[in-house]
């Protein structure tokens, strides 16, 4: 009886750390930059496009994050006073390199790679 009930804590323990771990929240509010997701589809938006990887890193089977992309430093610096970021995307993936690396160090550690994309809309020119 105490075997099971010891089998079935340490299995609700693991799948509640599995369910935690490598979790990056990124919310629209705190970037600091006047950001859209998706613009209209009829006029889409003009400016300059950019697109930068940033790799985190996560400790303990993604349960610390050693090393997190800031996206509220990453727009800062592609935009200028009154522009606007436009078009946003953000991709969280985990590529050959990073399994590899996670495979080798059996989860300790866990790298992923996080791509920014979208377009710089400058401000209107004004009167």
């Amino acid at each position: 009886m105490i075997r099971s009930a010891t089998r079935a804590g340490l299995l609700v323990l693991a799948g509640a750390l599995t369910v935690s771990g490598c979790a990056l929240t990124f919310d629209a509010t705190d970037l600091g930059v006047p950001t859209s997701m998706a613009e209209s589809g009829q006029t889409p938006p003009q400016g300059e496009a950019f697109h930068i990887t940033k790799k985190p890193v996560f400790l303990l089977w993604g349960l610390i994050g050693a090393s997190r992309p800031n996206a509220e430093n990453i727009l800062a610096g592609q935009v200028g006073t009154g522009s606007r970021v436009a078009n946003l995307k953000i991709k969280l993936r985990m590529r050959l390199t990073d399994l590899i690396v996670t495979g080798l160090t059996l989860g300790l550690i866990n790298p992923r790679t996080v791509t920014f994309e979208g377009v710089v809309v400058p401000s209107p020119a004004g009167p």
